[in-house]
């Protein structure tokens, strides 16, 4: 009994601390609301207050930990479910003073059973005019409750007239599958996965076995890009093809708590090759699956390490219909490693863990025996490089210069060829070429960007006019007209511009068969071999 009371103590006494600071901090942080409120000069601005204060506090733990006021729900309904009420339609509005533009309708939405279209025009809401509006505001406006009806007064891209269009909202949701098919050689499946919402599973098992029935010999899951959604929903994706309860995920709790989630349903194949493409920007759910499938021997992962965050969410409801999104748990593959990266805060530019030598992982086995490691993501059976774009194609795509090169496109021709015909013609590469010259960008190559730091320095350590010789004849051959920069990046820009045109007037779907043309990393995969699974 003794032993057992001085055992008690230490944990007692870290309780009654941390207990005592929380109460601590609590007092503390009221009295000086208390004081604030009775002294400072000026009135308090407490909506920014409180917020400011709640948002510092969360960012000394991790990322992913927020707080999400009421005014912010729906937004946050979007991103987590991929679901709002209204009329299905991507907007634009590029100036204060013009229209909203109708970029892209969603095929089978509300605004597309009412015949809008791409270059359709709102001039007004609901009687309100746009003018004067940001964006985000029209887009409140549009939004609403699914059952209301929203009137938009339209001027319509073909025929040029004004009307006014009513359109019943309903509940959009944005598909976790964007396309799926059989591959030109006629044997490969093919998913590509955004995310991980209601019901994604059932669409991944529908997809397959339509696909099986047309002759599919393998699949490939395209999880590049995709940032995860439900924990179960991922479950239920890996007991598609491994055998009903297989241990998929295991969570641990700051309690530690540990919950198993077990495939729960009878398999639709457990044979069946498959592949699962992942990249720098697939997380969560997306390395539940594929950490899942490669520990349990059932898929060969191939394309580039995964992003790295193996950490759980719940939604907790707060005072004034706010909510807390708040990590409760760690997850852990088959094979016990955790895909969180070992710091969360050291990431490249492209937000992906940056290298962590082996020395610092742990390794673990497959249930086959292959050696896999923790330590940020999951790294691919077979690693593929992606392709790395240029400086000039990132900025023409961040100035909307694209974006606007399409819209343009749109108005000027009423249909295109049929999707497996169309392309850009050489024509149209340089309208694109003639349109984008035209426009105000930063249009330096990285090359040229690293040479305008080397004068800076050169200039600090007074080294300018001793490497002026030098510095002329390198600035030679590092300006190019604009013109002539885009044209040498050409083999970027066309798969760009014939995604975004084809999209415009074939819908999404159409965009992911597009970029299939041009994915050099996918083409690789599909030549590797498999991993042998355990017999």
């Amino acid at each position: 009994m003794i032993i057992l009371l001085l055992a008690l103590v230490p944990v007692l006494s870290q309780a009654q601390s941390k207990s005592f600071k929380m109460g601590s901090w609590v007092e503390i942080q009221n009295s000086i609301i208390r004081e604030l409120n009775r002294s400072y000069v000026d009135s308090l601005p407490v909506d920014r207050m409180m917020r400011a204060g709640i948002d510092a506090m969360l960012d000394e733990l991790d990322p992913y930990t927020v707080y999400v006021p009421e005014e912010e729900n729906e937004d946050f309904k979007l991103m987590v479910r991929k679901s709002y009420g209204g009329l299905g339609a991507v907007i634009r509005k590029p100036s204060l003073s013009g229209p909203v533009i109708i970029n892209e309708p969603y095929y089978g939405s509300p605004a597309y059973k009412c015949g809008v279209v791409c270059g359709d025009e709102v001039l007004a809401i609901d009687g309100e005019s746009v003018v004067g509006l940001k964006v985000d505001q029209c887009s409140e406006r549009m939004k609403g409750i699914p059952g209301t009806d929203v009137v938009l007064t339209m001027k319509k891209l073909r025929s040029g007239d004004t009307l006014d269009v009513r359109i019943r909202r309903e509940e959009i949701h944005i598909p976790d599958i964007d396309w799926y098919g059989i591959l030109e050689d006629g044997v490969t499946g093919y998913i590509h996965q955004t995310g991980f919402t209601d019901g994604c599973a059932e669409c991944v098992r529908s997809a397959v076995l339509e696909m099986k029935k047309k002759g599919m010999k393998r699949l490939v899951i395209d999880l590049r890009g995709n940032g995860g959604g439900l924990l179960d929903e991922a479950v239920d994706e890996v007991g598609l093809f491994v055998g009903k309860g297989s241990v998929v995920v295991t969570s641990r709790a700051h309690s530690s708590q540990t919950t198993e989630y077990r495939t729960t349903k009878s398999p639709i194949d457990t044979k069946l090759p498959l592949i699962v493409m992942i990249d720098p920007s697939s997380a969560s759910a997306s390395e539940i699956v594929s950490g899942a499938l490669q520990d349990l021997d059932r898929a060969t992962i191939m394309g580039e390490r995964s992003f790295g965050k193996g950490l759980v969410q719940s939604i907790r409801p707060l005072a004034y219909n706010g909510q807390l999104k708040v990590t409760t748990a760690k997850y852990y593959t088959p094979s016990g490693r955790c895909v969180q990266a070992i710091d969360y805060a050291e990431r490249d530019e492209s937000g992906a863990v940056k290298h962590i030598p082996d020395s610092l992982t742990n390794e673990f086995r497959t249930i086959g025996g292959r050696i896999v490691r923790d330590g940020g993501g999951i790294t691919p059976d077979r690693e593929i490089k992606g392709h790395e774009y240029s400086r000039i194609s990132y900025a023409l795509v961040a100035y909307a210069i694209t974006d606007d090169f399409v819209l343009d496109y749109v108005r000027r021709h009423a249909q295109i060829a049929p999707l497996d015909k169309f392309s850009l013609s050489d024509a149209d590469f340089e309208d694109f070429v003639t349109f984008a010259s035209s426009r105000e960008f930063d249009c330096r190559s990285s090359a040229r960007t690293w040479f305008d730091k080397m004068k800076e320095e050169l200039a600090k350590d007074g080294l300018t006019e001793s490497a002026r010789e030098g510095l002329s004849a390198l600035e030679k051959i590092l300006d190019m007209e604009k013109a002539d920069y885009i044209r040498l990046v050409r083999d970027e820009i066309v798969p760009i511009l014939e995604e975004e045109i084809a999209v415009r007037y074939y819908y999404q779907g159409a965009g992911v068969q597009v970029r299939l043309r041009y994915d050099d990393q996918l083409r690789t995969a599909l030549t590797l071999p498999l991993i042998k699974e355990k017999q």
